[in-house]
């Protein structure tokens, strides 16, 4: 990653305030450090700053003329620089960048607030030194905070969430202005006017969603997610997945749609495709009474809600879609990861739910102001009260102890139920050719397996050009037989092949 800036931009103070830079003659690790370590804490939302070597400094300003940095030491410099930046805790590197300006060299450190702070320094440079400092900013100098300050820091030290980051991969031009402009007209918004004047930047400064800072202008991850053609290329399979079972689980018929784009279209078109595919009102008329009973087989109003709420809680930094499963007597809405675990297994069954934390509350606010979603801890009540209107069953949610997904079900009404009870008959011939399939798809997952046991279930939906439904099922029997154990996290564990496919009986 490049220096947003230069050193001559640096030199003058226009576009960078003094107190985000620090001048030094030399490079001096027991100093240097320490501002390192208190522009990544960034106490105070600055956007960090940058370290100017070879340049010799009074009262913060450039001391004229400039020193630079001898050739000869420049390598040198920039390894110790890396080696140094080993102590901080947890793992911070900054930006080094080589300038020449006037004919001389210059070491530039850019140092970003970090997403991980608080971050730590030694205070000396001793080998026996244990003590750490959470060194902060105060003006231009970079000092051990007070019990104040440092309590400050661990309270905006939750980490920045994901949504509200700046995307350092991605440009301005990855933001659509039309797609922008849309939605501000779409809300009323007074900067609808100001978006036609082609002050882009202005605009986006406005909306929050591009860095603040004036010599680095990025957009932020949920500027991406609402406002680009492709956001699916900054965050993999942000995608909603609709798969149909007509003939239910074991049947061969499966209708598969994905939805992409901005996160906000998805989530219509998604909507949109369940309403015209799924949804159906049946009208029961009676002999004895002119009024007829109207009920849908699942409301629209809780499917909406159940979906939006997957688009506002899920993991943007997770491989993983949406995934909207419709069964014969059910849909099912999975997400991942989990709820918070302020949510409890308890409060999931009765309906009672008050999430203190939000992972996606850019995001949120966004599909609020589009009316995509309701308020805080209103989604559970929205849903209840659709379905009881349309006097369906109670609804399931469900999560694990890890917290590694997140399921809403949705059951159909039962004035539907007798449309799917009887399930086509198959053949003798056709349920052994599944039966073949299904062992030949268990005996290739496990070859993979053997040879990669860290692939993840995406990884190997791509590889054998299965569906996640498939590959769920197969894992689940294959656990189930003795064959195959999962150890660790979903993320970060591995599969271990109990027994090889030559000693596995299917």
């Amino acid at each position: 990653m490049a220096i947003p800036t230069n050193i001559k931009t640096l030199l003058s103070g226009d576009v960078v305030e003094w107190a985000r830079i620090e001048f030094k003659e030399t490079w001096d690790p027991a100093s240097s450090l320490k501002t390192v370590c208190a522009f990544a804490n960034d106490l105070d939302n600055w956007g960090g700053g940058y370290i100017v070597i070879g340049v010799q400094e009074e009262n913060g300003r450039p001391v004229y003329p400039l020193k630079g940095v001898p050739l000869e030491k420049v390598d040198a410099y920039q390894k110790d620089i890396y080696a140094k930046c080993r102590y901080l805790r947890p793992s911070y590197v900054p930006i080094v960048g080589i300038e020449k300006y006037q004919d001389k060299i210059f070491i530039i450190l850019w140092c970003p607030g970090g997403d991980s702070r608080p971050y730590s320094s030694p205070k000396t440079m001793a080998r026996d030194n244990k003590e750490r400092i959470h060194y902060i900013r105060k003006a231009s100098n970079s000092v051990e905070p007070s019990d104040d300050d440092e309590k400050d820091l661990f309270n905006l030290a939750n980490r920045v969430p994901f949504d509200d980051r700046v995307n350092h991969q991605a440009e301005l031009s990855d933001l659509n202005i039309i797609l922008i402009q849309n939605y501000l007209k779409e809300i009323n918004s007074s900067l609808y006017e100001k978006s036609k004047t082609n002050d882009i930047i202005g605009v986006c400064r406005d909306m929050n969603i591009i860095s603040v800072l004036p010599e680095y202008v990025k957009p932020k991850n949920v500027g991406l997610m609402f406002f680009s053609i492709e956001p699916d290329k900054f965050f993999p399979y942000t995608q909603i997945d609709v798969v149909q079972f007509p003939s239910g689980l074991g049947g061969n018929d499966i209708i598969e749609k994905t939805f992409k784009g901005p996160i906000h279209q998805q989530l219509r078109d998604a909507l949109q495709y369940i309403r015209n595919t799924v949804i159906t009102e049946k009208v029961v008329k009676y002999p004895d009474r002119a009024e007829a009973d109207r009920f849908f087989n699942y409301p629209y109003a809780a499917v909406e809600e159940a979906l939006s709420n997957a688009v506002y809680h899920r993991a943007y930094d997770e491989r993983e879609p949406i995934e909207v499963r419709i069964e014969s007597d059910r849909i099912e809405i999975v997400s991942f990861p989990g709820p918070d675990r302020s949510v409890t297994q308890e409060g999931l069954k009765n309906y009672r739910v008050s999430n203190r934390r939000y992972r996606n509350r850019r995001i949120g606010d966004f599909l609020k102001e589009l009316h995509l979603t309701e308020g805080r801890n209103t989604g559970f009540k929205k849903i209840l009260d659709a379905l009881k209107a349309n006097g369906s069953p109670e609804p399931e949610f469900e999560t694990d102890e890890a917290r590694s997904y997140f399921i809403s079900r949705l059951f159909v009404h039962e004035g539907f139920i007798n449309i799917f009870s009887e399930e086509p008959k198959r053949s003798q011939k056709g349920a052994k050719k599944e039966l073949n399939n299904r062992t030949e798809r268990k005996k290739t997952i496990l070859r993979v397996l053997e040879e990669k046991p860290t692939m993840t279930q995406v990884q190997l939906m791509e590889k054998l050009d299965l569906t996640r439904k498939q590959i769920q099922k197969a894992i689940k029997e294959l656990q189930e037989e003795g064959s195959l154990v999962r150890e660790g996290s979903n993320r970060n564990g591995r599969w271990i092949v109990v027994k090889p496919v030559n000693e596995t009986e299917f």
